[in-house]
């Protein structure tokens, strides 16, 4: 008989520390075309809080677990499943809810890691690597020695819009609201690295010497946003992918009229919804190979076991953390 299972739970939206708790579970039986999966990790993601305050487009039917990116270990198949085999390591697909010790998934969703990357690594390469990777390759036809601006440098898709934009040779202009930061990004591969103000345009053209920069990426908003539009080059595109401020885009006439900026948006989620497994699998393939080489790695403030959850969410919801903080399972 297996063992019962902990699970956090959520029956309402509010403030992450007051509404979730943690239950047993019966262990999970898989259908024919599913597999039971016994967690490794899963980290604790902006979104992931933002679901259970309920201010996220994603809203899971109540009671729910929370938990948008995780991975895990295949310990049980249905009887219909052939395309993976027990003792693979997997990521799980974003609408599961992965705070849990092992759940039961399709075998068609599930993504297989090799097995030299770690499963805390695994665990946090679906939603932000896979976001710096979109973001670099499905916007701007960057060359190798093109220039490209993003502000929140520091964010764990900041760092790996860093590492990829490295390996793949496009130099990277990252800025930041700490002055602290600035020798720990250069460290890790990032070419200029300033502290965002009024000047940000003068002082970029000085670093670059006037290089024309094309694509800008923007996780914070307002007045950023609007410092990293004016160092772009006429004709160039800036794409929104969080709104850290929680301010608007405030883009003056100009820019378009005279700069013929072009402002898009990206939700990976909606990119894994739109996208074939061939698809997928083609930008999985690179991060593993990126992750395999030590070239791509998150990095972890601090690791909880679920028992720890409220402590776990509330050191999450901090700000100026120096990495991600993520459950891990016990094998």
């Amino acid at each position: 008989m297996k063992k019962d299972i902990s699970a956090v739970v959520y029956e309402t939206h509010g403030n992450p520390a007051e509404v979730l708790r943690i239950e047993k579970q019966p262990w999970p039986k898989p259908a024919p075309d599913e597999v039971v999966v016994q967690m490794r990790a899963a980290p604790i993601n902006p979104a992931d809080l933002n679901a259970i305050e309920g201010k996220y487009p994603l809203r899971p039917q109540l009671p729910a677990t929370p938990g948008f990116e995780g991975a895990g270990v295949v310990v049980d198949l249905g009887s219909d499943v052939t395309t993976i085999a027990a003792g693979a390591l997997v990521i799980l697909p974003h609408h599961i809810g992965t705070w849990r010790d092992a759940l039961a998934v399709k075998a068609s969703e599930l993504v297989a890691v090799p097995p030299e990357i770690e499963p805390v690594q695994a665990a946090m390469l679906k939603i932000n690597p896979m976001t710096a990777w979109r973001l670099l390759h499905d916007y701007i036809d960057l060359k190798r020695g093109d220039w490209l601006i993003q502000n929140a440098a520091n964010s764990a898709a900041g760092r790996a819009v860093i590492q990829i934009a490295r390996d793949l040779g496009y130099k990277t202009i990252n800025v930041v609201r700490r002055q602290e930061l600035i020798e720990e990004l250069r460290a890790e591969g990032g070419d200029v690295v300033l502290v965002d103000s009024e000047n940000l345009r003068e002082e970029v053209k000085s670093v670059t010497g006037g290089a024309p920069i094309r694509l800008g990426l923007n996780a914070v908003g307002g007045e950023s946003a609007l410092h990293l539009a004016n160092t772009l080059a006429p004709g160039s595109t800036m794409v929104t992918f969080g709104a850290m401020s929680l301010q608007s885009l405030k883009i003056p006439n100009g820019l378009l009229i005279f700069k013929d900026l072009r402002f898009r948006g990206i939700w990976i989620n909606k990119w894994y919804d739109n996208a074939t497994m061939p698809e997928r699998m083609e930008a999985f393939r690179s991060l593993f190979e990126m992750t395999k080489r030590g070239l791509l790695k998150t990095k972890i403030e601090k690791s909880y076991p679920l028992s720890e959850m409220k402590i776990a969410v509330a050191h999450a919801a901090q700000g100026k953390r120096s990495g991600k903080i993520i459950f891990e399972f016990g094998a």
